[in-house]
């Protein structure tokens, strides 16, 4: 197991790249009602929203096959034909993150979102937001040839931004995929939640940091 992945070279950023949901916004009742409303409809048992939030990790067009099988895309068109309906609605963003965001652009960081929600459903939400020009990239699901924790979103991501893949790239989302993209990227990993890392978390890949929110990510860059 990689323990500090990185954190012997922590140092201030040059980009920053963001996972989107229960990082920079909330839309996780929205989810867990497309969800069920799927799993509903394919015959399986609804979720919790704790199970939702335990489970939900990777892209849709990732976990549906293995949900679903031969039917994962039937049940992919009442998924998005749910969440479509709902989804600007009751979207939320995470405390502190729209003044987080602007602060971190002001200071000339490079900022990108590297989701695995689906590409137009983002940038719907970052347009309802009016993140947009916070951002040189929103990549979401089915932009790359593979999603996350695939490389190929993050250089996405990066594309025309003249930063490399490297320790001057931070990484930050809430779960471990995020962190396992990160550190498969050679991106540095932060993780980003009001509870830090547990022992048996993060198996695979360790963060280099933990934040507890949008303020200590700012506090962190402002302190190199």
């Amino acid at each position: 197991m990689n323990c500090e992945p990185m954190a012997s070279v922590l140092r201030r950023p040059r980009a920053i790249l963001f996972d989107w949901d229960n990082t920079l916004v909330d839309n996780w009742p929205v989810i867990q009602d497309a969800l069920n409303t799927t799993l509903t409809a394919m015959g399986h048992t609804p979720w919790t929203l704790a199970e939702t939030r335990d489970r939900v990790r990777a892209s849709l067009r990732d976990s549906f096959p293995r949900m679903f099988g031969d039917r994962w895309h039937e049940a992919e068109k009442i998924y998005y034909d749910t969440f479509a309906a709902n989804h600007l609605r009751r979207l939320q963003e995470m405390p502190g993150a729209g003044a987080m965001l602007a602060g971190l652009a002001a200071r000339g960081l490079y900022l990108a979102v590297v989701s695995n929600k689906q590409g137009r459903f983002l940038r719907l939400e970052a347009d309802q937001l009016s993140w947009t020009g916070y951002f040189g990239r929103l990549i979401g699901a089915k932009d790359a040839p593979r999603d996350k924790p695939a490389v190929e979103p993050v250089d996405l991501a990066l594309s025309g931004s003249r930063i490399p893949r490297g320790a001057d790239v931070w990484f930050v989302g809430d779960t471990d995929i995020d962190i396992n993209c990160a550190v498969g990227a050679g991106c540095v990993p932060i993780l980003m939640r009001a509870d830090p890392p547990e022992d048996h978390e993060f198996v695979q890949n360790r963060p280099a940091r933990h934040v507890a929110d949008c303020d200590a990510l700012t506090a962190l860059v402002d302190s190199f």
